[in-house]
């Protein structure tokens, strides 16, 4: 049978097999999303780069504060976030700022969507529970 004749063939439908859709398994997904941001916090200049504009994030809240909306709150937590993220010192110093003033630390942590936040919420509750 040459090719032409091939092609020309009219073949029957298939009957479609059924759609399966593959999925990471829950340990290679943590995996995938949780190491990809470590991977450039490893190389120092990038850390000294978000811990600088962190920093100019921090300064720059209560210049942008008149402005009429939240943009001096959000420059303020996106700021802190970023130094809190590349500082083992700014940390240090912000764990024993929350020794001091619980409430503030749980609104600061509130605000930054920590996990450590949620962590204490869940074991608050699971205690309330028992």
């Amino acid at each position: 049978m040459t090719l032409a004749a091939d092609n020309n063939r009219k073949y029957a439908p298939v009957e479609s097999a059924p759609v399966v859709t593959l999925r990471p398994k829950p340990q290679i997904k943590a995996v995938m999303t949780r190491r990809r941001p470590k991977f450039w916090m490893q190389i120092p200049l990038v850390r000294w780069v978000l811990f600088g504009l962190g920093l100019a994030l921090i300064v720059a809240a209560p210049i942008v504060a008149p402005l009429p909306g939240p943009a001096g709150t959000l420059c303020f937590a996106l700021g802190l976030g970023l130094v809190l993220q590349t500082s083992a010192w700014a940390r240090r110093r912000y764990v024993m700022f929350k020794r001091r003033h619980p409430k503030s630390g749980h609104w600061i942590d509130w605000g930054l969507r920590r996990a450590s936040q949620k962590r204490r919420l869940a074991r608050k509750k699971q205690a309330k529970g028992d």
